[in-house]
């Protein structure tokens, strides 16, 4: 037995179908090695894929709860719909392969285990940060261009600016605190989908935990790469300006400085703390570190 988990079968081999929480621990030190070892290119490249794999699950969940957003008693109802959708986003990034700078922050247990050095794992954070941004802006431009805000008679649109618009007028302690306890749940679901051993069992693992975060309305900066940029780059658009009947002082407010200053950098600090403290480093004390 480890932890409570039956580690092997009544002859001898390994048969789950899962990897118990020390299990977890030790592949995610090795996960982290393996990251930190690739070419910068590569870093920057698997990064881009992943930030337009959220960029695309973003896009997916507002076109299904754009009605409902804009319906106050059914606000929470779209918000858990939007979660659903979202969900597919880590999916593909786990599944089909990418990395995001919010996963990434379990590096740190590589690091804790003297695997990996801490510049060693600020590079990696830096290369997959800058591939987050420019994949999650690519499929902002094309959204914008392609015309599917006219979707609900300019609707869409309306509530893409809306919620771009609430995102850059959080003070920095609320976007903080929303990133911590955002990344707090993401890097479980990754956590756990290491955990499984088949792809079933890494969808489920992802699903629940990237539903709830979403439902709940916390702030994921690589999400936001996507949800500030289409807003701002909307708002250009006077008919969509028009939909989003947004007075002139909150549509002046929504630029690349306030995203930046406002949002990015209090989401990205609170991503780092939930990831890095409550999930790598926590789990690194209580399966990894050697008692004396």
């Amino acid at each position: 037995m480890i932890d409570g988990w039956e580690e092997k079968g009544s002859d001898g081999v390994d048969n789950k179908n899962f990897n118990t929480p020390m299990e977890i621990a030790e592949h995610t030190v090795g996960v982290g090695v393996k990251k930190v070892n690739k070419s910068w290119i590569k870093q920057l490249m698997v990064g881009l894929v992943a930030g337009a794999f959220i960029a695309f699950a973003a896009e997916g969940s507002n076109m299904a709860a754009f009605n409902l957003f804009g319906n106050p008693n059914a606000y929470g109802l779209g918000k858990a719909l939007a979660g659903a959708v979202f969900a597919t986003g880590l999916m593909m990034v786990v599944i089909a392969g990418g990395d995001l700078f919010t996963g990434n922050n379990l590096i740190i247990l590589s690091v804790l285990e003297k695997k990996t050095t801490v510049s060693q794992m600020l590079r990696n954070w830096f290369f997959v940060y800058i591939g987050n941004f420019i994949g999650s802006v690519l499929i902002a431009y094309m959204i914008v261009e392609s015309g599917q805000l006219h979707s609900g008679a300019n609707g869409l649109a309306a509530v893409t600016i809306k919620i771009a618009s609430y995102k850059v007028s959080l003070s920095f302690i609320q976007a903080f605190y929303l990133g911590i306890m955002c990344n707090w749940i993401v890097c479980l679901a990754v956590w756990m989908a290491y955990g499984a051993k088949d792809i079933a069992g890494k969808i489920l693992a992802v699903f629940f935990p990237i539903w709830l975060f979403v439902t709940s309305g916390f702030e994921h900066s690589v999400a936001n790469m996507y949800y500030v940029p289409v807003g701002i780059l909307a708002k250009a658009k006077v008919e969509y300006a028009q939909a989003s009947h947004l007075s002139a002082e909150k549509l002046g407010n929504l630029n690349w400085g306030t995203f930046i200053t406002n949002n990015l950098i209090p989401v990205t600090l609170g991503n780092i703390v939930g990831g890095v403290l409550f999930v790598g480093g926590i789990y690194w004390f209580l399966y990894l570190k050697k008692d004396k």
